[in-house]
């Protein structure tokens, strides 16, 4: 019987490891240890089991055994194996990247839409990482960076545009992402949200965690038990009918947090494929209209979201810098089509 399948994987740990707990069904013949836990764990092997066994990784009742150790009916048996090593090579590719500044230190990079900043499960290469390493030779990474991100102190949803900076030095890396911990970065998005919101500004402070019913998405909570504390800063920039401009500024970087928020006080992002925001939420019935805002999202990759204005304390030249882009030429593009659709229309 298997009491408990542990993998105590945490990006922020420096060791990763999986740690699995059995109890001996009451009928259990005697058998060696490293055949009753080849029998139950996936993926692994005799060899790798009995080097835990040697390195004391495996215990029964608390105790540590042999790899020739019989089991015995009731024993509690623990195990503890290295995390195995992701088959995620970082292979340079040549990708252009937008670079809005560079120094010896760290360069500010300008990211497209659709692209992935760095590779996992499903996305192997063609990543804003690969790039990196392309046209930088020895990136630095975090102690705990096991899922290779060098260079990286914050990342960006794939068809979210924007700034974003790299680190080129130790020194810089461990400098931002203290300041980032620390949450002295300045950081503002654009956004085009459905609706018209009541406020010309606000605040949405909640509790951000995975999704009961879909581990892919973030949703709000009301307390810390199921959630990190998130806070975003949002005003009005241009209203537009049935959508709106708004700045939002984030005290946070949690996982979807502009899009989470925003989902959560009614407002989701405009085109935005897993938040909703890719149905017609606010609007007339007509069919010219319904075309329209097709038009609108075809126009997309995804959720209309930009990082527009990071700003930071320099780790070498001692001073704050601020850094702006601008919207992409599509996202100006909607903008203008529902400013016109605004004007011509009565609301």
């Amino acid at each position: 019987m298997m009491v408990q399948e542990n993998q105590d994987i945490d990006e922020q740990d420096d060791e990763l490891f999986e740690h699995y707990n059995y109890v001996a069904d009451k009928g259990q013949e005697k058998l060696r240890i490293d055949k009753f836990l080849m029998d139950r764990i996936p993926n692994t092997s005799r060899n790798k089991i009995q080097i835990a066994a040697h390195n004391c990784n495996i215990l029964v009742n608390n105790i540590k055994v042999k790899p020739n150790y019989k089991i015995k009916p009731n024993d509690v048996v623990s195990i503890v194996l290295p995390y195995p090593v992701r088959q995620l090579e970082l292979i340079p590719q040549n990708i252009p990247v937008d670079i809005i500044y560079e120094d010896d230190e760290l360069c500010i990079v300008n990211k497209a839409a659709n692209t992935v900043v760095h590779p996992g499960y499903g996305n192997y290469d063609g990543t804003l990482v690969n790039a990196l390493i392309y046209h930088f030779d020895n990136l630095p990474s975090l102690p705990s960076d096991y899922f290779g991100r060098p260079g990286l102190v914050h990342r960006l949803d794939k068809h979210t545009t924007g700034l974003m900076v790299v680190a080129k030095t130790e020194n810089s890396l461990t400098n931002l992402a203290k300041q980032f911990f620390d949450r002295t970065t300045q950081r503002k998005y654009q956004a085009l949200v459905w609706g018209d919101l009541k406020e010309e500004s606000g605040t949405v402070d909640l509790y951000i965690g995975r999704s009961f019913k879909n581990r892919k998405l973030m949703v709000g909570y009301p307390d810390k038990d199921f959630g990190k504390h998130a806070i975003t800063h949002y005003k009005v920039i241009e209203r537009l009918g049935y959508v709106t401009l708004i700045e939002c500024k984030l005290e946070t970087g949690r996982t979807h947090q502009i899009r989470a928020h925003m989902k959560h006080i009614g407002h989701p992002l405009f085109n935005d494929l897993e938040y909703g925001g890719d149905k017609i939420i606010k609007g007339t019935s007509f069919s010219k209209y319904k075309q329209f805002v097709e038009n609108c999202f075809r126009l997309l990759p995804g959720q209309a979201l930009h990082a527009k204005t990071l700003g930071f304390y320099h780790p070498t030249l001692k001073k704050e810098l601020s850094f702006d882009s601008e919207l992409p030429s599509y996202f100006k593009e909607v903008i203008n089509k529902w400013r016109r659709y605004s004007q011509s229309s009565t609301f």
